[in-house]
């Protein structure tokens, strides 16, 4: 069942359609209240030494669910793997974590953070599973008609893809796919080749207010 949190205590305001830059501003703190204020905005945190940073990118990547139609590649590396939905969340994010590595933007308050966005029905995994257990998977923010992905990780190959694929059709499940929208942040080579495409600014927060009048398809 998803609570909504306590409101943040800070006045937060997205940036104008022509602010030059991706990072908006600099502080406030990780309260669930905060980030939902904040996504709802079209913002989203990343650790900037030991403060955070609310970023709003100028380019935006987004996935268009309407015409996601996954590749013979993609729906081949789809097989195999068991998809389960919020099983195994704090795995999840450690997994994205990349232990072991120094350049991780997912710290300790970042996990803390989402975990308890989970814990109030606000965060969630999509995982692939196999035969060795826990192979791959990704987690990000719903609200409405809105999924923020925050991160993927695959401990054996094409996992990571076969959850996002599973989220596509997770997505696309509850109807109105061409009001919903799949943020992934920004556009990468990798979330290209899987049907990635970039809005700008302004379009992409008119498509968020458009999302967010819509429900969710997460139990």
């Amino acid at each position: 069942m998803r609570v909504e949190p306590s409101p943040t205590p800070w006045q937060l305001e997205p940036p104008p359609d022509d602010h030059p830059d991706d990072l908006w501003a600099v502080g406030a703190d990780l309260e669930p209240g905060t980030l939902l204020a904040a996504y709802r905005l079209g913002l989203f945190p990343m650790p900037i030494g030991s403060r955070h940073g609310w970023f709003s990118p100028v380019r935006r990547g987004v996935v268009p669910l309407e015409p996601f139609m996954p590749s013979r590649s993609l729906r081949r590396a789809s097989r195999g793997f068991e998809i389960r939905l919020n099983t195994a969340f704090r795995d999840v994010v450690d997994g994205c974590a990349r232990p072991g590595e120094r350049a991780s933007w997912i710290d300790a308050g970042i996990t803390h953070a989402y975990t308890r966005l989970h814990e109030l029905g606000w965060a969630h995994s999509v995982e692939a599973w196999d035969d060795a257990g826990l192979a791959g998977g990704l987690y990000g923010v719903a609200i409405g008609g809105l999924f923020a992905a925050e991160s993927m990780f695959h401990a054996r190959s094409d996992a990571s893809k076969a959850a996002f694929v599973a989220l596509v059709e997770h997505l696309r499940s509850a109807g109105d796919a061409e009001r919903r929208l799949l943020d992934v942040q920004w556009l990468t080579p990798h979330l290209e080749s899987l049907g990635a495409a970039e809005l700008t600014r302004a379009e992409y927060r008119h498509r968020l207010a458009d999302a967010l009048e819509l429900t969710g398809p997460w139990p």
